[in-house]
């Protein structure tokens, strides 16, 4: 299936040591699950984690969400194991973190077969390397850490994200490049539904795909704000018919709403359309 396809607008970690989060996250309206074996499982837990994911991901039971596997950085004890378990998971992506090069992804692709594989974009380097990391072959999405990326850049927290824009931008513009798949970084106050609302907005207006979640309470607001609203959709469908309309007749400018409609919004209309038909098929399914 193409990765671009499908539906990202709420990416929840889930750690991969934990029994009873692995099960509930089979109940939860989420459009992919990165099940977490670095930062949220304890260096005791570590090795018994890739067995506990192992068996949850092969007992089934996560219907349309994407399953993405976090493993440890290659370039620690864990990582070349995480890595070989992963390939052998029932899981439909590995995610390599704290990518700086597309030699670490060449890495990676040594060991997990014909897993595809997604990058955690987390550090300044990483930023700055966000081209050649998004063109490797074997490279289908981009999940942006901000909190890693905020700590390397010694930020102070703004509501905007000024401090980080410019690694964003920098990691959109890459994903876009080559049509892999971006998703947002977290927002730590998961009490805090306006803060988290208006960091999806900004997200969306970005050109972010969706938002990773650190708490299943975030999921309605990032199920809402990454979809397309029903003024979008309604649009989408008035843009398509006056554009054909006009082609049909050979002449005339097409306009909606007192706007002039070129190809370009037409090929919007038509993703915003597509994207609206992915998130209903999950509702249906």
């Amino acid at each position: 299936m193409d990765q671009t396809a499908r539906a990202y607008r709420s990416v929840l970690y889930i750690p991969g040591s934990k029994q009873r989060a692995l099960e509930k996250a089979k109940t939860l309206p989420v459009d992919a699950i990165i099940f977490d074996l670095e930062d949220a499982v304890s260096v005791e837990e570590k090795e018994k984690a890739r067995a506990t994911l192992a068996e949850a991901l092969g007992a089934g039971g996560y219907g349309h969400r994407m399953r993405i596997v976090r493993i440890n950085g290659l370039d620690t004890r864990w990582g070349d194991a995480d890595a070989r378990a992963a390939a052998a998971m029932d899981c439909d992506a590995v995610l390599l973190p704290k990518v700086e090069s597309a030699a670490q992804v060449a890495a990676l692709a040594a060991l997990v077969g014909d897993k595809p594989i997604w990058a955690m974009m987390e550090t300044p380097r990483g930023m700055l390397n966000a081209a050649e990391i998004a063109a490797h072959p074997r490279m289908q999405g981009f999940v942006m850490g901000t909190n890693d990326l905020a700590k390397d850049l010694n930020t102070r927290f703004r509501a905007d994200r000024l401090p980080l824009i410019t690694g964003l931008g920098l990691a959109l513009l890459a994903a876009k490049a080559e049509g892999i798949v971006a998703v947002d970084g977290v927002y730590n106050a998961f009490k805090d539904d306006e803060g988290l609302r208006a960091e999806c907005a900004q997200g969306r207006d970005m050109g972010f795909d969706g938002k990773t979640l650190i708490h299943p309470a975030q999921i309605e607001i990032a199920n809402t704000e990454f979809a397309p609203s029903e003024a979008e959709i309604d649009l989408a469908h008035r843009q398509i018919a006056a554009f054909e309309a006009v082609e049909a007749g050979g002449q005339g400018v097409a306009v909606v709403d007192g706007k002039i409609v070129e190809n370009l919004h037409v090929a919007t209309a038509r993703a915003t359309l597509a994207k609206a038909e992915a998130i209903a098929a999950i509702g249906a399914g």
